[in-house]
């Protein structure tokens, strides 16, 4: 069953394909080739390549009973798409192939996913069963099911019980699970010594819902630069002050796994990224010792207007994660610079409550810029980016001096989205350095070498391809502005 269901799947692609609508069509990220696309899973280095798998829907651009999409790449730019790995074919799991990750053991590629069932009609989140699942490959291309291997949680008020991440620690295989008990948030762990057989350690942390949420989605555990990292997706968290915003969250926070199965943390929860579209982060230890991280690069209940072009959904460039103090610095993986081609280089002159458009244009751009803090005066100053002929459509990223923040508004960045987030600036700062990646429906940007980033989509017709320098009330004054035209490798 598993096979042939995969074969329909694979013939609904097919047959979508050449309906399929580009105007959105992102250049050098990672999307579905049609359909519906959300979290990253099973991010993993097998016979020498890259192989990331996703939430992917391959009949509609809506979210539907979730397959495992699948792509691999030899150097973290050039991507391609591969068979769909897993559909949902049997009781434990036919409603959806959740999420999960993927470890090799012994030259074979093993997935451990979540299975979801409906229990009742119509669907009710309050009515599910929710259970562990295995499965593996000798090529990375053709999986056998081996079925379930946790088929409850550890305590019967538990139903959403979901999302597990193995890896190896010391001689055995532990796993995350984000878990709701009641309407608070938990986080599960699990030991084994082969994949198949899983006793429960511990509920490593628990939240409370008036702080943390009700649910810890896309739970991800690993050590970085001497201390331990738990990374998460809350869901329900209320905005405060600049934070939390968006509909859930990406957040992590630092402390300590003990042999024993608890977190004890030591650090404040932060948020991964302040833009409006970043959510189910997950990474991989590359070969060389990096610590490479993967978003879904678009937010639940948000305007996507590719589904109307029959597909959605994308996921963020890889990132190289590094710890500095109590924060996760994200910079671009570096293998990125392959993108580049012809380059440009600008000197902006002193802007005086005014804009100037600049010499340089394009959907799919790498741009490199400082903000010289100390000799501007200006209320606000930055760039337009993506900037129609009238000006209707543009895209703002500024330094706002009174509120000392970096701001990135996308009030008029084309169909359907708006919003506007920022990340803060300290008052001994003097400079703000921005390395930012244009691509047709998408702004990535990277703050102070990545001590912020802010990852966004954006939606302006194909035509505003305009960059403006700008000063409100006062002088902006910029440094040499680099920037490069990116190869348009239409993954």
């Amino acid at each position: 069953m598993h096979a042939v269901l995969l074969d329909k799947a694979h013939h609904a692609i097919k047959e979508k394909l050449p309906e399929r609508g580009n105007d959105h069509r992102l250049g050098f990220h990672l999307s579905p080739p049609v359909g519906w696309m959300n979290d990253p899973n099973g991010l993993v280095y097998f016979r020498g390549e890259y192989h990331v798998f996703y939430q992917h829907h391959p009949y509609s651009p809506q979210w539907g009973p979730m397959h495992w999409g699948h792509a691999k790449s030899h150097d973290l730019v050039h991507w391609e798409h591969l068979p769909i790995a897993l559909a949902p074919s049997d009781p434990y799991d036919r409603d959806g192939c959740f999420s999960g990750s993927a470890v090799v053991v012994d030259d074979t590629l093993y997935l451990i996913y979540t299975g979801h069932v409906w229990l009742g009609s119509p669907r009710d989140d309050n009515h599910i069963q929710q259970v562990q699942c295995l499965a593996s490959s000798t090529d990375g291309i053709t999986f056998t099911k081996h079925g379930v291997i946790i088929d409850a949680p550890p305590e019967p008020e538990i139903m959403h019980f979901r999302d597990p991440k193995v890896w190896k620690r010391g001689e055995q295989w532990w796993m995350a699970l984000g878990a709701r008990k009641g309407d608070d948030p938990q986080l599960l762990i699990y030991r084994s010594v082969d994949l198949y057989h899983w006793e429960y350690l511990s509920c490593a942390l628990q939240g409370v819902r008036e702080s943390d949420g009700y649910m810890w989605e896309c739970p991800d555990l690993f050590e970085l630069d001497g201390s331990d990292v738990f990374l998460y997706s809350p869901q329900g968290l209320k905005p405060s002050g600049y934070a939390n915003w968006n509909k859930f969250q990406n957040s992590y926070r630092l402390g300590k796994l003990d042999d024993s199965g608890h977190f004890n943390p030591n650090a404040a929860l932060h948020e991964l990224d302040h833009g409006h579209d970043f959510y189910a982060a997950q990474t991989l230890l590359a070969p060389d010792g990096r610590r490479l991280l993967w978003a879904w690069m678009d937010m639940w209940d948000c305007p996507m207007p590719s589904q109307a072009q029959h597909w959605c959904g994308a996921l963020s460039l890889p990132r190289e994660l590094s710890l500095e103090g109590d924060r996760l610095r994200m910079r671009p993986a570096r293998e990125l610079t392959a993108l580049r081609k012809s380059q440009h280089g600008l000197q902006i002159p002193v802007v005086e409550s005014a804009s100037r458009p600049l010499d340089v244009r394009g959907a799919l751009l790498e741009i490199e810029i400082e903000l010289d803090l100390a000799g501007s005066t200006a209320e606000h100053f930055g760039l337009a980016l993506r900037c129609s002929e009238d000006q209707h459509e543009r895209t703002l990223l500024y330094f706002d001096a009174m509120a000392r923040r970096l701001v990135l508004d996308r009030q008029h960045s084309g169909a359907g989205v708006s919003g506007v987030r920022s990340v803060p600036i300290s008052p001994e700062q003097t400079r703000i350095a921005l390395r930012i990646f244009l691509d047709r429906s998408s702004i990535e940007v990277f703050v102070d070498d990545g001590a912020y980033t802010m990852t966004s989509r954006i939606y302006p017709r194909p035509d505003s391809l305009g960059i403006s320098a700008f000063a409100v009330n006062g002088t902006g004054v910029f440094g040499d502005l680099e920037a490069w035209e990116l190869t348009d490798l239409k993954i």
